[in-house]
């Protein structure tokens, strides 16, 4: 019974801009004037108030409901219920989308949250082992340096390269030649060419 009202509005609405749009106007009497001896008709233009239009589109739209017949009106109350359903039908499923694309979007914000958490625990992990290192590296170099050079070059000679050449770039130069003097010469030959290159 609904949409039967919708309908009746939406026909109202028609006529109703279909009556503004053409501005109709209805004479009362035609008035022939004899002292002329022409005949001549006078319209005498009505004006309608809001009420007297409404009822005249009312009686306009009975009318033409009337011809229309029933079973059109049915079916064509049949097919605007079928649209606002498909209307309803297609909000729904863009409201759906929206909710699953702001809980990605709230997943993926965890996730780079999650990861930054990572990613800081592992550079403070990184950060603590480098200076670790450091601290350790820093005690060698104190300890090799008051060693005697025979004894700094068996203990350097089994080093891993790196850790060897950077107690080497810590020392004064003068104990370094000494300690390269008292190493195998293959030991002492790889090391003091990395050695020159990392003095570059």
């Amino acid at each position: 019974m609904n949409y039967f009202i919708k309908l009746k509005k939406i026909f109202i609405l028609i006529f109703c801009v279909i009556g503004f749009n053409n501005s109709q106007v209805f004479s009362q009497d035609d008035v022939t004037d004899k002292n002329e001896g022409k005949n001549t008709k006078k319209k005498n233009v009505k004006e309608y108030t809001d009420k007297q239009l409404k009822d005249y589109v009312m009686k306009e739209l009975e009318k033409k409901l009337k011809k229309i017949g029933r079973s059109k009106i049915l079916g064509f109350s049949k097919e605007l219920f079928k649209k606002e359903e498909d209307l309803k039908l297609i909000e729904l499923n863009l409201k759906r989308e929206k909710e699953k694309i702001e809980l990605m979007k709230k997943n993926f914000e965890k996730s780079i949250k999650d990861f930054r958490k990572k990613q800081s625990k592992i550079i403070s992990c990184l950060d603590k082992q480098d200076l670790e290192k450091n601290k350790r590296l820093n005690h060698m170099v104190e300890v090799i340096s008051n060693m005697r050079p025979q004894a700094a070059a068996q203990l350097l000679s089994v080093q891993e390269n790196d850790i060897a050449l950077k107690i080497l770039g810590a020392l004064d130069s003068v104990k370094v030649s000494k300690i390269f003097n008292l190493m195998t010469k293959e030991i002492s030959s790889r090391l003091q060419k990395q050695y020159i290159n990392m003095k570059r």
